[in-house]
């Protein structure tokens, strides 16, 4: 508990379970959520009750998002809290607007409970760089200045709408009020995260990331370039900036991208022993070749420790050793 106690909502994910992993070896005590169902209560969790120093410095609290105070007990005593909870719903079993709603509120709420709190420092907020590119401008290099516009999107008739908008709008939210009642809030916007996971089970952000080599029968849909970041890069970048005393605002955190045109070629070319299928790849509508800016993060001093081949190298092990592969 050296550097004190952190909140990390949604345990259980993909990107928060390594985010955990990170924490305890940089000497953080974690409090984390996962959701009050019954379904989830017998949810094997040993692969966060057995990472190293979890035994000392892991509790583990029941919240969910439609019950935005269940939150509160976890952030008590915290010097910094990250968010990552979010409703992922691409198979459509709600509209856009319940998630949204479900989703701003929750995040709002959490806010509150960090200024109660009188302990925490600063909040990370997981947020999507799909929040800057559907911003409907015709430019060749996207910022955080940009933000995707709602309209725009709905436009696109995407499956990933709801994700998109949710995204987009949560972050405004957090970030007007973080504003308004004087919270230190830093928002991360990651492309797709790919590489290794602790999760048992197949992440979708993997699963769509792979999805050229793999037996998937639903195509996904990716833009002009794909653009993305190593989970681990994620991970640290996270704790970078809940450390980096000047943090402020939004950042891209992006690692490596490349074009669909290229996309085939890189993979048959690194990978001989998978079939790659264009089948399972769709061009998002309308989209154009722009490329993620990561320069206010790396200004920061921030490095980028793994490109495109070891995201996939990581990866495919992963699978490997877990027999989804």
């Amino acid at each position: 508990m050296e550097k004190g106690v952190v909140c990390v909502t949604g345990g259980t994910g993909y990107v928060v379970s390594w985010l955990i992993m990170r924490l305890l070896q940089h000497g953080y005590a974690v409090n984390t959520t996962t959701r009050l169902h019954h379904a989830d209560q017998k949810k094997d969790i040993s692969y966060l009750t057995n990472l190293p120093g979890a035994s000392e410095r892991l509790r583990i609290f029941t919240a969910d998002l439609d019950r935005p105070e269940s939150f509160n007990d976890s952030i008590q005593g915290c010097v910094g809290v990250f968010h990552l909870a979010h409703t992922i719903d691409f198979e459509v079993k709600e509209d856009v607007e319940t998630i949204t709603k479900r989703s701003i509120n929750a995040t709002i709420s959490i806010l509150q409970a960090c200024l109660d709190s009188k302990t925490v420092k600063r909040v990370v907020y997981t947020s999507s760089a799909t929040t800057v590119m559907f911003s409907g401008k015709d430019l060749g290099v996207l910022d955080e200045t940009l933000w995707t516009d709602v309209d725009v999107v709905r436009s696109l008739k995407t499956v990933r709408e709801s994700y998109y908008i949710s995204k987009t709008l949560t972050e405004r939210a957090a970030l007007e009020f973080a504003e308004t009642h004087g919270l230190d809030l830093v928002t991360v916007l990651p492309p797709f995260i790919h590489g290794p996971f602790i999760t048992p089970h197949f992440p979708g952000s993997v699963r769509t990331s792979m999805s050229m080599i793999i037996d998937d029968d639903n195509p996904f849909e990716f833009p002009g370039i794909t653009s993305f970041v190593h989970m681990d890069d994620v991970a640290t970048a996270h704790i970078f900036l809940f450390e980096y005393l000047n943090a402020r605002g939004r950042y891209i955190c992006c690692g490596a991208d490349i074009t669909l045109e290229d996309f085939p070629n890189f993979l048959r070319e690194r990978y001989p022993e998978y079939e790659v299928s264009l089948a399972r790849f769709q061009k998002l509508k309308d989209s154009k070749i722009v490329r993620l800016s990561s320069k206010k993060l790396l200004d920061t001093g921030f490095i980028f420790r793994h490109g495109l081949e070891q995201m996939y190298d990581d990866a495919i092990e992963c699978c490997k050793q877990k027999g989804l592969l």
